[in-house]
């Protein structure tokens, strides 16, 4: 979709396109930094005009896990941006970043762009003291303009180095959040096109949602790894403005 602050493609020319086709459409995302409205509100300066309910990122992922595991809220350690907290916030949690005494249910990781030394501490502490450790999603990379920079997976993979202890993780391959997308969008798995540009998460999630799939050669993954992916991916295509037509 972009890049930072860059779309890809006239956006708003292929969500007419969609519209005029009569098409459902939910963006699931991995990344965990932004809430719905902040989507909402990016999307719109592209020309495309959605509502908070039509965005899904890995923070409500997440945060539903959180709520199965522990119905009564309770205290999570948080290692992420406004969106997981926000998130979090909307489950019933209670939420802080910094070492403290509480009775702390879990330790919930995400992109953190403010991260430190001592956030990563307090957490590898809670974590081999017997916490259970969630994360947003595990993608090693975040794409920008420039290339791509550590991600979430980056820094998940120190506090387990740290720890010997693998996080629950909600985002994509999971598919949870792609189940929410098409729950909202109100289709069954073989009606709802998973559309992605990494294989590693938007291919994989979409093959164990049992949803079929679609992959952009804008993005992470190159046309090789397209065709030599198995299970088979059902269309390759040059950009979302070719699929779409």
């Amino acid at each position: 979709m972009w890049r930072s602050d860059e779309p890809i493609g006239n956006l708003n020319l292929i969500f007419k396109r969609i519209a005029h086709k009569g098409l459902k459409v939910a963006f699931a995302t991995n990344n965990s930094s932004k809430t719905p409205h902040e989507y909402v509100k990016k999307l719109s300066a592209f020309g495309v005009d959605v509502t908070p309910s039509q965005i899904v990122t890995s923070s409500i992922a997440v945060a539903n896990l959180l709520k199965l595991r522990f119905p009564s809220g309770g205290n999570v350690f948080v290692i992420g941006e406004n969106g997981l907290i926000e998130a979090l916030h909307d489950q019933g949690f209670m939420t802080y970043s910094e070492a403290q005494t509480a009775n702390t249910c879990a330790v919930v990781m995400g992109i953190d762009r403010f991260i430190t030394y001592k956030k990563m501490a307090e957490a590898t502490l809670l974590i081999r003291q017997g916490v259970p450790f969630f994360a947003t999603n595990t993608d090693k990379t975040f794409p920008t303009p420039k290339g791509e920079v550590p991600g979430a997976g980056s820094w998940i993979a120190v506090l387990t180095t740290a720890t010997d202890i693998q996080p629950q993780v909600a985002g994509k391959p999971m598919p949870s959040v792609l189940q929410i997308a098409a729950a909202r969008c109100g289709t069954l798995p073989a009606e709802t096109l998973v559309v992605g540009d990494r294989i590693s998460t938007d291919i994989v999630g979409g093959q164990a949602a049992g949803m079929p799939t679609a992959l952009v050669l804008t993005g992470v993954s190159t046309e090789e790894e397209g065709n030599n992916w198995r299970p088979k991916i059902n269309i390759i295509t040059p950009s979302l403005e070719a699929l779409v037509g």
